[in-house]
């Protein structure tokens, strides 16, 4: 399994919204995709225009290719890309350990 982390700063005061529109994207769109396996996001408690979303793909390869060059990934950007300051951090992740 791999964890992709999206870095994201949103525009300051849209933290309601924002948090609406991402849950949505993620449910109703990235959800949908072949080796989706799950997600959380967390907003920063000092910088609370600051997200850390957290999704698991079963490959890379699903997140990479299967789903960025989807029409899925045009459908997600339009509900989430609005509220985004700069462009997002990503990067993906192996698991090593773990707490039981």
């Amino acid at each position: 399994m791999i964890l992709e982390v999206a870095d994201i700063r949103i525009v300051p005061g849209r933290q309601a919204d924002f948090d609406a529109a991402i849950r949505r994207g993620v449910e109703t769109v990235i959800a949908h995709a072949e080796g989706f396996c799950g997600y959380k996001v967390n907003r920063g408690v000092e910088s609370p225009e600051r997200y850390l979303l957290f999704i698991y793909w079963a490959t890379l390869e699903a997140h990479t290719v299967g789903f960025r060059q989807s029409p899925l990934f045009a459908q997600w950007r339009d509900i989430v890309g609005p509220f985004f300051a700069e462009p997002p951090r990503v990067e993906h992740f192996e698991l090593v350990a773990r707490s039981q």
